[in-house]
């Protein structure tokens, strides 16, 4: 099972998350630390190779994880947000991107 690895705020965002949300996410992370696809995902090639967005809603709202698991030694959790708006925002977006940026050194 690949660890994971919260970038930048990530994780305190997902812990602000409605109470189902963050157990539906972990659950969610779990299967994608076990090589498996999440129930419900996007692919993120506007932020980068390989980057996904999983989305939950509840009851709370919508709510989105961007991360990338195609790096050998961990998934990356990118960035996490709750959505406010149908498209994502450009905020979210180049957050992620510069985050993956960092990370891989600016190679993609």
């Amino acid at each position: 099972m690949k660890p994971v690895t919260f970038l930048g705020d990530s994780l305190a965002a997902i812990r602000s998350f409605a109470q189902e949300a963050r157990r539906t996410v972990g659950f969610q992370i779990a299967r994608v630390q076990r090589g498996l696809d999440p129930d419900d995902w996007s692919p993120m090639k506007t932020v980068g190779p390989g980057v996904r967005e999983l989305r939950v809603r509840d009851a709370a709202g919508a709510f989105r994880v961007i991360y990338v698991a195609t790096l050998a030694e961990a998934v990356y959790v990118l960035h996490a947000f709750q959505k406010k708006t149908r498209k994502t925002s450009q905020r979210d977006i180049e957050l992620a991107s510069n985050r993956l940026k960092t990370l891989t050194g600016g190679r993609q």
